[in-house]
Formats: structure tokens, sequence, C-alpha cells
């Protein structure tokens, strides 16, 4: 980390200048960049450099079999969500509908997701942040058992995947109509045990996490995510938001846009009016929680915290932690109740037209878009990351925290401005997905 230290501008302006060059314990490469003047926030930036992967081209002119092994391939933390968004898009453009289980296991499998992404952000990236650390090694020097803990919830999540998927990175399974093969019932079995102990440790993470101390920071943001009538909003659900935003999943462009940022290799997303918005488990937990498990909000309800999610960003920790105990005792209850599927998958046929949908990945909502001929080939693509989406919103906080940390130490602010960018979690090669790059190396206001 790279921090610079205040300077004096003409005219007798105090300036200063935070930056770190690499950020650390997020997933790709970005620096933070923020200048005040005079104790006012004239620039705040998050700015991801690293190269645009152009998954967006590389789908064009491929089956729809093939997109979903291509863009398990954006990201190996969440490849699930990204198939499993493309699976329902083409099912939804070819009118395919799947047998209960094998919904049910696309669903545990998204589950499985959910836990190990969680216990990574949780224990290795954004704890060290809360006993000011500077890493999981340092906390597994002060407490071993609790890194251990964490890499446990996150072997039982890798497990799913490899049950349920074929394997724990970039699963395999999934395609246009189902599975390619559907694990037997003594398979699932074997992961019975397990998932009792996940629940209990996924239960000791929210006891962990309200305990910690987090700064004081009070934004209101828009709020955006899915909301299911009868689940928690995983696979499907429709677009709603705090200002009371009901959208079909296929619409999301009708609210919302992208639009091109110097100085970063992401696009941001906005909504029509111009104004940032917030996805991920903060926002699920506001707009969709009464559709929690009876264990997860009761382990929300023990913290008497609740009210602080929507407002404080510093509390999404325990959004994250409420969410493992979702997603640990959810996949319980479907391996209970599993029944194979009589056939992994129907057949389908391919039509002209769009192929949208959205499901919520661990960090939030993500959307593709498909332009498709009458062969079901892919003609055009669109992939919107939530990182992408929560970038405008990060900066606004960014710029919203400063004052805060103006009188502190130099070093101690820049920590906590970089304390601050983790707290969404940022999957920055997610993001990283535009096709025009173009730097502005002098900076200036933003």
């Amino acid at each position: 980390m790279h921090a610079g230290d205040g300077v004096a501008a003409g005219g007798g302006a105090d300036e200063r200048v935070y930056h770190v060059e690499e950020l650390t314990r997020v997933e790709g490469e970005g620096r933070l960049h923020l200048r005040v003047r005079d104790r006012e926030v004239v620039e705040a930036r998050l700015n991801i450099f690293e190269a645009p992967r152009y998954f967006e081209r590389l789908v064009v002119g491929r089956t729809p079999d093939e997109v979903i092994d291509i863009v398990a391939r954006i990201c190996g933390i969440c490849p699930i969500a990204y198939q499993l968004t493309a699976v329902h898009a083409f099912e939804s453009a070819f009118g395919v509908t799947v047998d209960p289980p094998v919904r049910a296991l696309r669903r545990l499998l998204y589950c499985g997701e959910w836990i190990e992404s969680h216990a990574l952000h949780v224990y290795l990236l954004h704890a060290p942040d809360f006993l000011g650390l500077p890493s999981a090694v340092e906390l597994a020097k002060l407490d071993r058992g609790v890194v251990e803990q964490g890499l446990r919830l996150k072997r039982i999540g890798n497990d799913i995947l490899a049950v349920v998927g074929g394997r724990p990175i970039h699963p395999v399974s999934l395609r246009v109509g189902g599975l390619y093969r559907a694990p037997r019932r003594e398979e699932l079995a074997k992961l019975r045990a397990d998932l009792d102990e996940a629940v209990e440790l996924a239960q000791a993470t929210v006891r962990l996490v309200a305990g910690f101390e987090a700064p004081e920071f009070e934004a209101r943001r828009l709020l955006v995510s899915l909301r299911h009538p009868d689940e928690y909003p995983m696979n499907e659900g429709r677009i709603v938001s705090s200002d009371g935003l009901d959208l079909a999943p296929q619409d999301w462009p009708l609210a919302f846009r992208e639009e091109q940022v110097e100085g970063t290799s992401a696009l941001h997303a906005r909504t029509h009016a111009g104004e940032a918005y917030l996805l991920g488990p903060s926002a699920r937990l506001e707009l969709a929680g009464a559709a929690l498990h009876p264990l997860a909000a009761r382990a929300l309800d023990d913290t008497g915290q609740a009210g602080e999610l929507a407002t404080n960003v510093f509390r999404s920790v325990l959004a994250r932690a409420v969410e493992l105990v979702q997603a640990t005792a959810e996949a319980r209850d479907l391996l209970d109740a599993y029944e194979r599927p009589r056939v992994p998958s129907v057949p389908w046929r391919p039509a002209p037209g769009i192929a949208a949908w959205a499901t919520e990945a661990p960090r939030g909502l993500l959307f593709h878009r498909y332009e498709v001929d009458e062969a079901g080939i892919v003609r055009r693509a669109t992939i919107v990351p939530p990182t992408s989406q929560n970038q405008a919103a990060i900066e606004a906080d960014l710029a919203r925290f400063a004052p805060s940390v103006l009188d502190l130490p130099h070093a101690e602010a820049t920590r906590r401005l970089e304390w601050l960018i983790r707290c969404y979690d940022p999957c920055i090669s997610c993001a990283a997905h535009f096709l025009d790059l173009s730097l502005d190396r002098d900076g200036g206001p933003a």
C-alpha cells in the first residue's frame, strides 16, 4: 500500500491525496485515489485497471451450452452465478421448464457458492480490518481457530459444488434444460453431517461479527435486489428497489444503464436518472428479508443490529454472516428433501430473440442479455456484474466517509478508506469487462 502525504496547494489551500496503488484483500486489481481540498472531497475514484477480458465478445458465435461453460471462467469464486444467469436467460427465451428436483439441485449449487464466497470474504478478506490486522495470516497468528473456522466453512461450500457441479471451481454439470448428470441420493447424503456442522459454524460467525466494532457511518442509498414471493432470492425473483421499482428479471435495461468512466476498465451502472445504487447482502436483507430461513432470521434478530444494515456499509459483514446461515440451513433442507430427478434434463429448441435474466450472485444482482438467431447462436451479449453496478455507490461512499477521517494520521485515514472499499467485497476481475479504455493521468475533479 502506498499512501501519499498531504500537500499544500497554491493559494494556501490545504490539499491532501489518499492513494492506494494496489488494493489488498479484494479479488482482482484496483487502486484507490481520493483528493481533498480545504476539507472538501473533489475526487473519489476506485480505479479498476485490470485488463478487460472481452467475455462479451468471446461468447459471440457460440451455442447456449458453450456460453454456459465460457462465462464460468469470468470468476473462480462465483462461477455458478454466471452459469445460472445464462442458463435462466436461455431457458426463459426458449420456453424451457425444468423439473422441480432439477430446480432444487440448481438452488443447492447456488447455496454452495454463497457459502464458500461469503466465508472467504468474512474471515480472510474483511475480518482483519475490524481487528486492526493487515492480513488473515496475522489473524491466524492471533487466533488460529477463527481462521480454521472460516476455511472449514469454505471447504463445505466447495464440497457442495464438487458433488453437484462436478468440480469445485468452474463446475461442469449445468446445461440448458437441466443438468448433464444428477447426483445419486447417497452421494448427497455424504454432505449431511458437514451441513449440520456448517449451520453451527455459520451461527457462530454471526455472533462473532456482531461483536466487531465498526466506524460510525450513515448513508441512505437506493437499494436494489431480487425478491421472490416464496423464497430468499437467488436464482429467481423480480427486480425491486427501495424506491418502489418492480420489474421482471429480463427488464433490467428499463431502469438501469451502463456508462464508460475514464480511468477504469469497468463500466459503471446507474439508474436512467443517473443515481448510484447498492446491491448485495445488505440490500437483499432489507428488501427480501421477510423470506429468510427461520434460523437466519433468528440469528439476525439476536444481534439487535438489523436496523443498521441498510445505512452503515461497515455492517455488511454481518449481512454476509446472516446469509451464511441462510445458505447452510437451506442447503441442509434441500438435501433432506432431495429426490433424484427421473431425467437430468429436458429437450429444447432454439428460437430467435432476446435471452435475458438476473440472479443474485453473492455480491449482488447479476444481469445477462443475449441476442440469439434462429439457430440459438449468440450474436450480441451484455454481462453486467455486481461490482460494476456497485462502483458508483463505492465512490459516493468514499466521498461521504472521507471527512470523518481527515483528522486521523494519514496512514490510518488511508487504511480506513481501503476498509470501506472492502465492505462491498468487490470482485474486480468480474467488473473488468468493457472494450474501450482511456486513461487521464492528470486527474481532476470527480
